[in-house]
């Protein structure tokens, strides 16, 4: 195995440099957030190799980063970072916002507190699992003509608003009011739109989850209470994307990009990093068709928000506004998007990745077994990693050996011994999501907090799961 010390630079306990001589070619240094311990393993899953892949590619400004959740993904590391400047012939890519585009997470407050739903909690997730969809192309409740689709496409989470399902407040306390500006329907294949038809309102599959969780610990008192958190209170985390529409979109204009960084003449140090400059034709039109696909992403949550909503208010016999059920924050981490940085409009590709800017909840999910965490962006972050932090736990382990190493009757077992209440689309599905599949989420976070990238806020542990 390669020990790290050969092919990467220590600056400080929480930042590692990949030079620029590590690869011929690289137009950046690599920069990677970690300690001594997790950077072992970044090295030995081989993502650090993506980093210096990505530091390749035309147009890329200052660094290529990865977070401390960084491992092995298609072209682009999970956990990557990347931004790049159209007037320096920058660059797109579909590797860089990955096949879930717009999977991103949204966290609810409540007015109750952990004694009050504790006896409740399996009649809770029952009536979750059951009122919304979940698992390998299902279908929800809504079926989407072609007119609403375009809409959709559009609007984002002002459709489903508009059509009674949630608050207008709910957009206000959305990533980008819960729609991107540049999105296209007609840059959106019809076969994309044909796989998000039936899908919308549905959870999907892999480590998607609906999540019933209480506030074990405040560490910023002050920015919690902003946020309406407090100790022994009952939040709900929805993690979910774009489903099959954003699948489609990414595979589709991979295909595109192939060829237009042949036809560009663009250097590839991998062929899953296909790109095309970010001004070009098939640079406009992916991201038209990515802003879309994000707009379907956000409006998915805000109705997987409105279900859950209503499931608590039938177990708890009081209306969602009673129950003081509201949104605290939304954030995607598979996008690209333009953003204005040190006076330049450059494309940041976050992929695993979470926009952290000053002030900004910043919401980072951990595996079933253990904990979720709220943290607040910080100045820091737009300094050094264009206003951006991980966005999970990250996996150690890959689906394949989880289902090798962990069996259903034990995984259950071990978290109703936690008082973990669980319901899964499928057994293969609950332990390919394992905790022990992923980093641990404290680690990850403390990362970050202790680099002075985004400060903890809070920490909730889980006490129902619905996974997909």
């Amino acid at each position: 195995m390669t020990n790290w010390r050969d092919v990467i630079e220590q600056i400080d306990d929480y930042r590692f440099r990949i030079p620029k001589s590590f690869k011929e070619g690289m137009l950046v240094p690599g920069l990677i957030y970690s300690d001594t311990q997790m950077i072992e393993q970044i090295v030995s899953d081989n993502a650090y190799l993506q980093v210096a892949n990505v530091a390749c590619l035309p147009g890329i400004v200052k660094n290529s980063l990865a977070m401390p959740d960084i491992h092995f993904g298609y072209g682009f590391s999970i956990g990557g970072v990347a931004a790049f400047d159209p007037k320096a012939g920058g660059v797109i890519s579909p590797g860089g916002v990955g096949y879930d585009i717009n999977c991103g997470v949204r966290l609810l407050r409540t007015q109750l507190y952990k004694d009050e739903v504790a006896p409740k909690i399996k009649d809770i997730v029952a009536l979750l699992a059951s009122s919304v969809p979940s698992g390998v192309g299902s279908t929800g409740p809504i079926s989407l003509s072609k007119q609403d689709m375009d809409k959709v496409l559009t609007k984002g989470s002002k459709w489903a608003v508009e059509n009674g399902y949630g608050e207008k407040d709910d957009i206000l306390h959305t990533e980008e009011k819960g729609a991107m500006e540049g999105a296209d329907p007609d840059a959106v294949s019809k076969h994309a739109k044909e796989r998000g038809a039936r899908q919308l309102g549905t959870l999907g599959s892999g480590n998607h989850f609906l999540e019933v969780q209480v506030v074990e610990e405040i560490y910023d008192e002050k920015v919690a209470g902003e946020m309406g958190l407090f100790k022994d209170q009952i939040t709900i985390m929805v993690h979910s994307g774009s489903r099959g529409l954003g699948h489609q979109v990414c595979s589709d204009y991979i295909n595109v990009m192939r060829q237009a960084a042949l036809k560009y003449k663009i250097s590839l140090p991998d062929k899953q990093l296909c790109c095309a400059p970010i001004n070009s034709p098939e640079g406009e039109r992916y991201f038209s068709a990515m802003a879309a696909a994000a707009n379907f992403g956000w409006c998915n949550r805000q109705l997987l928000m409105h279900w859950t909503r209503e499931s608590f208010s039938k177990v708890m016999g009081a209306s969602p506004a009673k129950l003081g059920i509201s949104l605290i924050y939304d954030v995607c981490h598979n996008v690209a998007k333009m953003e204005e940085h040190n006076k330049k409009v450059l494309c940041v590709h976050r992929k695993g990745a979470t926009r952290a800017f000053p002030g900004q909840p910043v919401l980072v999910p951990g595996d079933m077994g253990r904990y979720s965490y709220v943290m607040v962006g910080g100045e820091k972050a737009m300094a050094e990693t264009w206003g951006s932090v991980c966005h999970g736990a990250g996996r150690q382990m890959s689906r394949s050996e989880a289902t090798r190493k962990y069996s259903v009757g034990q995984l259950l077992s071990d978290l109703d011994k936690k008082g973990i209440v669980v319901r899964c689309a499928s057994r293969k599905g609950l332990v390919e999501e394992a905790p022990g599949a992923y980093k641990d989420v404290r680690e990850v976070v403390d990362i970050v907090h202790n680099s002075g990238l985004a400060k903890k806020v809070a920490r909730m542990r889980p006490l129902g799961v619905v996974k997909g």
